[in-house]
């Protein structure tokens, strides 16, 4: 790995400026191979899908401000709360996560020039704008109403052709994901650039490492109940349909293979993240590299063996809930060492309350709580007690609107310079934060409390007891709403307009730093080098640096007038 050597007799010398041809805005309306406009691509089309998914959960929140189901009614409340989950998690969170970030950071962190397989990863992303559209379409002709699970035999008796346009959304969004994974896992292990180790990758691609793995191994098993679900749907089969002979709980088995999997698909990405942001803005090094990478690891594996935690009550042996029991909880253990690791990163360093940062830090401190309430549920006890109500929605809000949700605002604050070559504003940052974090506790927080006191989940309709607490809840989805709107003004016009960033904004050291902002189309200007170790903070002299920095500038410059000089 190519990397400049610290000479403590050296002098600075400022940097010379570099004027590089800018590359035209319809590119990101192509069917382009360049992995960074793909990765922007997937960051927008999601976005747009957050936004109409978010539309729907206000909707219901404003069905439940009262007792009365006097809003959107009965059936329409199912369809909006079955369609908010599944874009929230297939439209936004994983395609925004895996195909956005991952297609944009992995191959400029490792130093390579594109993804494996350019082709295969356009294809993947230009399957999720008919993905969205199907789930759209259901809507509007017979919206979906048996929840994101879809559990048979409620599945096969409610709005069979909105069920079944659902099925194939997912079918093919499911595809986009295996053909994305198979692409990070290549590039990952086999473009890596030369001198480059496992050991000395971002901890960001050993987080995609990890994601890739639980995606191949779990999403066809979710794409084979889904297409005997449609058998029984359409052909009259009775795989899971018990009027026929079938067994419901197969298809909860099968279900939750991928579907407890896939909490880790949303989440291990934003760890990854979380441990490039704070070392950056702590400006100290990530504490305990190794323990971090190799908990990646385990996540996956435990991952993979903990489905059926979901299904205590679903007459489960009881040998089977110990076993399950055991091995969630045993999940704690790596997740508590990424968690106790970002901590220490933290603890004496030089803190830049940026609004990157304090999405991090809010990211660390609502995964927390959502990982604290988890292990209430893996106890097969207190889950019995609790089982389909409101705290459950609580849990898993905090896990994946508290962890993933704020994480990829983190990402975005934080690598947005590298991408547009412009800095968002910071005061509208820290609104948007602001914002954010007391909407998402004034909604979730009290759901805890009503799940304890017993009101189920998924009902339009309620006991008036639980009246205060959910017009409590309603007003902070309000709030959560409205504080989308600084972040897409904020965005929309420092994108335009916004003050230039340089190559390296936040003086960080790893790769995707190392080159221009936005890169060019082969993402480096000669070799790849990096100026120092990836989290080495603290460790070189502010001179160094920055001597470092203008011979990097001087070999970009020296690589791109060899780039140029055939075509003078």
């Amino acid at each position: 790995m190519t990397q400049l050597q610290e000479n403590p007799n050296l002098t600075s010398t400022p940097p010379a400026k570099m004027e590089l041809p800018s590359e035209p805005w319809w590119r990101f309306f192509t069917f382009s191979t360049d992995h960074k406009v793909i990765g922007i691509q997937y960051l927008v089309t999601t976005f747009f899908f957050y936004l109409v998914g978010g539309a729907l959960a206000t909707a219901v929140r404003a069905e439940l401000a009262t007792p009365e189901a006097d809003f959107l009614g009965f059936e329409r409340y199912n369809g909006a709360f079955t369609v908010h989950a599944t874009i929230m998690i297939f439209l936004w969170i994983v395609p925004a996560l895996v195909g956005g970030f991952g297609n944009y950071l992995v191959p400029l962190m490792i130093g390579a020039r594109d993804m494996a397989f350019p082709k295969l990863n356009a294809v993947a992303f230009w399957m999720i704008p008919p993905t969205g559209i199907l789930l759209l379409v259901s809507l509007l002709v017979e919206a979906p109403a048996a929840g994101w699970t879809s559990y048979p035999p409620l599945s096969l008796i409610s709005g069979k052709v909105g069920e079944e346009l659902w099925i194939l959304s997912i079918l093919l969004g499911g595809t986009s994901s295996i053909l994305a994974a198979v692409n990070f896992f290549v590039t990952i292990l086999k473009m890596r650039m030369p001198g480059m180790k496992l050991e000395d990758m971002p901890l960001f691609c050993w987080a995609m490492l990890a994601t890739s793995v639980l995606t191949l191994i779990a999403t066809p098993v979710l794409a084979g109940a889904l297409i005997l679900l449609s058998f029984d749907l359409l052909a009259g089969t009775a795989f899971f349909n018990p009027s026929g002979g079938g067994d419901p709980v197969v298809y909860q088995h099968m279900f939750w293979f991928y579907s407890h999997p896939a909490v880790y698909i949303m989440i291990l990405p934003v760890f990854g993240m979380i441990s490039e942001i704070l070392p950056v803005h702590a400006r100290k090094p990530i504490f305990a590299y190794k323990a971090i990478a190799y908990s990646s690891l385990a996540i996956c594996f435990l991952g993979l063996i903990v489905w059926a935690h979901h299904m205590f009550t679903s007459g489960t042996p009881d040998w089977m809930r110990v076993f399950f029991m055991i091995a969630t909880m045993a999940i704690a253990v790596p997740t508590g060492i990424k968690v106790f690791s970002w901590l220490a990163t933290l603890w004496g360093g030089k803190i830049r309350f940026t609004s990157a940062m304090l999405f991090g830090m809010g990211f660390v401190s609502m995964f927390v709580i959502g990982g604290l309430s988890g292990i209430i549920l893996a106890s097969v006890p207190l889950d019995i007690h609790v089982h389909d109500t409101y705290f459950v929605v609580a849990h898993l809000h905090y896990v994946l609107f508290g962890g993933s949700v704020f994480g990829i605002y983190a990402g975005l604050y934080h690598w947005f310079p590298k991408m547009t070559g412009r800095m968002l504003n910071e005061f509208w940052g820290r609104v948007h934060f602001l914002l954010t974090f007391v909407g998402f506790n004034m909604c979730f927080l009290p759901m805890h409390k009503l799940g304890l006191m017993g009101m189920p989940r998924r009902v339009a309709q309620y006991d008036p007891q639980f009246a205060d607490l959910n017009w409590i809840s309603s007003v902070g989805a309000f709030i959560l709403a409205i504080s989308t709107l600084p972040f897409l003004f904020n965005a929309i016009y420092s994108w335009v307009a916004g003050r230039k960033a340089g190559d390296n904004p936040w003086e960080a050291l790893s790769l995707e730093w190392m080159t221009t902002s936005p890169p060019p189309h082969q993402n480096f200007y000669g070799e790849p080098i990096l100026l120092t170790g990836p989290y080495d903070y603290g460790t070189h002299s502010k001179e160094t640096l920055d001597y470092f920095a203008a011979q990097l500038q001087t070999l970009r410059e020296l690589a791109l007038m060899e780039t140029e000089a055939p075509h003078s």
